[in-house]
């Protein structure tokens, strides 16, 4: 406990089974179901007769342990992913080249900002959504990764092609590295788990290349189907072509500012809409399903995501190419998954639906 000076446990209407202000830290932390500070933190409710929730005020030393307690939410988990302290990205050496790129793009993203126009915006909304939607969502995701569907090897492969230009690498690398983290869920083993840190989550293991390039040739067993198909080892070798040709279009029709916002921003946006799902939705959001592992339903990350979001109904059952099990849960993916079964473009579909059979309890 070394390295925490005056921890105040305050609360509403003084009830005699919380500690009074100025207790040791050990005595607030009694209050809930935890061994270590910085684990998952649920409010004990047996300790509180009237189930009030206290407001726990912190002032840090400058130790190595004064961040252990990270950000708290007050009646419900309480999470300490770690955003910086303690990261994982900060204990690797990163991958020069990609940080570059990666400060590249960032870089033109600002710069699209200050050069608006109506046409470039529209252009990059419906880039977004061929890139994030067709590309990711119902092609290199619910399609290639989880099979929820089957379809004409044309239209997966025009997915295909749509899931390059949203600089996430090829789908051999993409669809290995996610198996591997259904198969390893917030445990030794997981690509991208916030127990290695909020930040490693959500970019970080993208910057060292840990999982990407250094170990591309561990992640083929993963994905033997794909190494069997030639035009996904192509384009999986040649991914960057697509969005390279796109970027040249965008500059021949309308100059540098379309290629800003058609390029440079609308990655930007979709590549942290897509480490959302890798870093938020395993650490804020609600649970529906008992899984074994932290996965969480958002909202707002799937409403960035096309539906990505709803990530506990996705762990729940990985091949249900539905993953807004609810009427209101908001699943554009899914919808055209819809569309493409409509006209006969996909069939063999896997759609959970909520039903109290398969409902858990959190």
């Amino acid at each position: 406990m070394r390295g925490f000076l005056a921890t105040d446990c305050t609360h509403y209407e003084g009830t005699p089974s919380l500690p009074a202000a100025g207790q040791s830290l050990q005595e607030c932390l009694n209050l809930f179901k935890i061994d270590q500070p910085g684990e998952g933190l649920r409010w004990n409710h047996h300790n509180s007769e009237r189930q009030l929730f206290p407001l726990l005020y912190f002032t840090f030393l400058r130790t190595p342990e004064n961040m252990l307690l990270g950000s708290l939410s007050i009646g419900g988990i309480m999470r300490n992913p770690g955003f910086f302290k303690r990261d994982r990205t900060f204990k690797q050496p990163i991958i020069w080249i990609t940080t570059l790129f990666m400060s590249v793009f960032h870089a033109g993203a600002v710069a699209a900002l200050f050069v608006f126009s109506w046409k470039a915006l529209l252009i990059a909304l419906l880039l977004w959504w061929v890139a994030g939607s067709l590309g990711i969502g119902m092609g290199y995701h619910r399609l290639l990764t989880h099979r929820g569907y089957k379809t004409p090897r044309w239209v997966e492969y025009f997915l295909s092609v749509c899931g390059t230009l949203a600089l996430e690498g090829g789908p051999l690398l993409w669809v290995a590295t996610h198996r591997v983290h259904h198969q390893n869920t917030d445990k030794a083993g997981d690509p991208h788990s916030p127990k290695d840190g909020g930040f490693w989550a959500h970019m970080g293991w993208v910057l060292t290349g840990q999982t990407m390039q250094k170990n591309s040739a561990a992640l083929l067993p993963f994905v033997p189907e794909l190494r069997k198909d030639r035009f996904q080892v192509w384009i999986s070798r040649w991914h960057w072509v697509p969005i390279t040709t796109l970027a040249v279009l965008l500059l021949v029709v309308g100059g540098w500012r379309y290629v800003l916002w058609g390029i440079f921003l609308r990655t930007v946006i979709g590549l942290h809409s897509t480490w959302l799902v890798n870093s938020a939705t395993h650490m804020w959001g609600r649970r529906r399903f008992r899984t074994r592992d932290d996965s969480r339903n958002s909202f707002w990350v799937a409403l960035l995501t096309f539906g990505e979001g709803w990530h506990n109904n996705h762990h729940a059952f990985p091949q249900s190419a539905r993953h807004g099990m609810a009427w209101y849960e908001f699943d554009p993916n899914w919808y055209g998954i819809l569309v493409l079964r409509i006209f006969g473009l996909a069939w063999d579909v896997k759609a959970k639906t909520l039903n109290y059979e398969t409902r858990g309890v959190d």
